[in-house]
């Protein structure tokens, strides 16, 4: 039927006008069952962004520094990294971008859940389901209209991980669980938003959801849970399977028993170590015979070689106490005060960049003379902060130049004499401890009044009233105070430094002994109680507690004797042990059942080859005669040591000295046209030695194994070595140099043992 094009008009005109209004009914209906929905989810939970959303970003790492929680913040979205400024990040979600990230008339349309849940492209792919808990809080919190939440609503105190302890056999599982208690008294589960890690995924892993999964390694793990910055911790034990003897092995342990520890326990030491061993059912080795020992103890007491004569001296020595009396003779050795003021060169950050030649050089002279005069550690640490006046007479004050700034130096001054990393809390809280910017502005707080100023005289240090230090989020005004102790009401009066300083070297001080000796003990025994040595926190507890706890009790008895502590260690059974493994520990890296191969010291090293080779080296503008392990200056240009992993001093970590070995190293000792000049120099040890002994090719191999690896060839090694003397008989030298050089390449000479 044909219409008349007015009439048609009009039709047209009152179908669109009913399917607006319709449309805008719909809208209406919509907008309204919203709000219902929204009344009704708020009359059945009062939201709080902090403890319902902020959680939820966290457990699935939106805020990390990985995601949007870096400091540019990732697409245009930027969240405060691990949740710390919850006012900020609910601006950031529900007014940035024009509110685009939320929508609370259609809370499914939110970008926020859209991208979470994989309906539109997201650079961190799916994170959460639909059909999840979290989902369907975010979406209600949405729907509820995006409430912050009162300022008077619970808060999260402390939550609880179970179990406490466990002890797990090899590839078992354990799910934990979290409860949170908060400020009015509520507990609360909270495992599905909790964040998980473990200290050692070798020993166990742990997936998002809280299981924990073993691996075939005998130890002890601890596993961090995280819940809006509360944490707590799982240990679990696992011990090694018990080895089942051999039919008709008399000399094996029965199943299910231990072999009794060789010889009497020493100290207070061994019964610990043994206590935990027996729990994990490994077996220690042996003890090592006395050319490793002899070894050993000069490497890691003075970091240098033995000598031939030195060596047949230990090994003539019958008197039982010969081991005790090596290191007592070590001690007092000056390579002992080189040896240790590079390390804690190291540590303090005496470069000569910063601090000038002649302002490094006292430096390192004053720590020098401190281990050369075995100072008591508590007194080498209160001069270290309390230092004040002409720097030329309190060199410690030095540190204060290196670490400029106020903040810098008190996270540095609690890395290497408290065990304790606090820089991250300059920005949030600390992601796995309790210490928050409030602890890091009050530790900054003690160094705030120092400054420096020219005078005739030389650079003078002063202590200056100033400015109070102020919380960098919140402005507030932040008193000093130390590590977990309370803020007081106002500025203490003075140097503020000294109360540092008393609170530090306090027999109940619970970092400072506890530090020093984790450190000593990572450094004899190749691992410490405590590892990473310098990131002491409740997350990452001390393997034997009862260790490290009777340690620090006899450094503390001992009047902070660093020598007595030395002593200590090196008495002891564990310190003894032979690095040859049984089929029980042949896995344990951790429990301190055998010797641990270490690769030497970079500087060690090199002094080593100078040592083996006879050919001293001369040093770009230092003294003739003077060895790496003097190099107080560690921007001295070298290759070698550089190769081999010297630190630049950078910051205070112990990790800026690489250890691990590299292809690198091994192709430059195999290969170096220096290490071969030594080799072969016409004053060196190979060419010395042909000559001494023209005809007597045992003595020639003896006294090159007694040079090179402290020790005297076995049958089978003399052996091998005289036939190739023989065969090459016509270049007896240059056969003597290749023996010299595969000792130079074996793993006995690189590594301590």
């Amino acid at each position: 039927m044909n219409l008349p094009a007015c009439s048609l008009g009009c039709r047209l005109a009152s179908h669109l006008s009913r399917w607006i209004l319709s449309s805008l009914v719909l809208l209406a209906i919509a907008a309204t069952g919203s709000s219902i929905q929204a009344q009704e989810v708020a009359k059945t939970r009062a939201f709080h962004f902090e403890t319902d959303v902020v959680s939820i970003l966290s457990r699935f790492g939106c805020n990390s520094s990985g995601c949007h929680g870096k400091a540019e913040g990732q697409n245009g979205f930027k969240l405060s990294i691990f949740g710390f400024d919850a006012p900020a990040d609910h601006i950031s979600l529900t007014s940035e971008s024009r509110g685009r990230r939320t929508n609370p008339a259609v809370p499914e349309r939110s970008l926020l859940l859209q991208k979470a849940c994989g309906d539109m492209p997201h650079g961190g792919g799916v994170r959460i389901r639909k059909d999840s808990d979290e989902y369907r809080t975010l979406r209600n919190w949405i729907a509820a209209g995006l409430p912050f939440g009162e300022p008077t609503a619970p808060r999260v105190v402390s939550i609880t991980v179970t179990p406490r302890e466990q002890l797990m056999k090899f590839k078992e599982t354990q799910p934990l669980k979290v409860v949170a208690k908060f400020d009015n008294g509520i507990e609360e589960e909270v495992t599905r938003h909790a964040k998980f890690q473990s200290n050692n995924e070798g020993l166990a892993g742990v997936d998002e959801h809280g299981l924990v999964t073993t691996g075939e390694t005998p130890g002890d793990v601890a596993v961090m849970a995280n819940y809006l910055g509360a944490v707590d911790v799982f240990r679990v034990l696992i011990p090694q399977p018990v080895v089942v003897p051999p039919s008709g092995g008399n000399d094996q342990p029965k199943n299910g028993e231990q072999k009794p520890p060789e010889g009497g326990s020493t100290n207070f030491i061994d019964p610990l170590v043994d206590a935990k061993l027996t729990k994990l059912n490994i077996q220690p080795s042996e003890l090592c015979n006395d050319t490793d020992f002899l070894r050993r103890a000069f490497l890691d007491v003075i970091g240098t070689l033995p000598k031939p004569d030195e060596v047949r001296k230990f090994l003539d020595d019958k008197r039982p106490d010969r081991r005790a009396r090596l290191i007592d003779d070590l001690l007092k050795r000056p390579e002992y005060a080189d040896y240790w003021a590079l390390k804690w060169s190291d540590l303090l950050r005496a470069e000569r960049p910063t601090l000038g030649h002649a302002g490094a050089h006292a430096y390192y002279r004053w720590m020098r003379g401190s281990f050369a005069s075995n100072k008591p550690f508590d007194r080498f640490a209160r001069e270290l902060l309390t230092a004040e006046g002409l720097l030329r007479d309190q060199p410690a004050g030095y540190v204060f130049k290196a670490v400029k700034q106020p903040g810098e130096q008190a996270a540095t001054i609690s890395q290497v004499l408290l065990g304790v990393r606090i820089e991250c809390a300059k920005c949030h809280h600390h992601p796995f401890d309790r210490w928050s910017q409030t602890d890091y502005f009050g530790m900054e707080a003690f160094f705030t009044q120092l400054s420096f100023k020219p005078t005739p005289q030389g650079e003078m240090l002063l202590v200056r009233d100033s400015g109070p230090t102020k919380h960098s989020r919140t402005g507030d005004v932040v008193f000093a105070h130390a590590l977990g102790e309370p803020m007081p009401a106002q500025s203490p009066d003075g140097d503020r430094r000294k109360l540092l300083a008393e609170w530090m070297t306090s027999p109940k001080n619970p970092f400072f002994a506890r530090n020093v000796v984790n450190r000593l003990w990572a450094h004899f025994l190749g691992r410490g109680i405590v590892g990473p040595v310098d990131d002491v926190r409740l997350t990452n507890p001390p393997t034997n507690p009862e260790l490290l706890d009777a340690l620090a009790a006899r450094f503390i008895e001992s009047g902070f004797d660093v020598h007595q502590v030395i002593r200590t260690i090196t008495a002891s059974r564990a310190y003894q042990r032979s690095a040859h493994p049984n089929p029980t520990n042949e896995r344990d890296e951790q429990n301190y059942s055998r010797a641990l191969l270490k690769r030497l010291d970079a500087e060690v090293l090199f002094d080593a080859v100078c040592q083996a080779t006879g050919t001293p080296e001369k040093f770009a503008g230092v003294p003739e005669g003077a060895r790496a392990i003097q190099l107080w200056d560690s921007q001295v240009n070298h290759y070698f040591l550089k190769l081999f992993g010297r630190p630049l001093r950078a910051t205070a970590c112990e990790c800026e000295r690489a250890t691990e070995p590299s292809v690198s190293q091994v192709l430059h000792v195999l290969n170096s046209p220096e290490l071969q000049s030594k080799l072969s120099h016409e004053s060196g040890t190979v060419a010395r030695l042909v000559r001494r002994y023209p005809s007597d090719n045992s003595a020639l191999i003896d006294e090159l194994y007694l040079t090179v690896i402290s020790r005297l060839p076995t049958a089978d090694e003399k052996a091998v070595a005289t036939k190739y003397l023989q065969d090459h008989e016509s270049t007896r030298r240059q056969a003597a140099e290749d023996l010299a050089w595969s000792l130079l390449n074996s793993l006995e000479f690189v590594f301590n043992h």
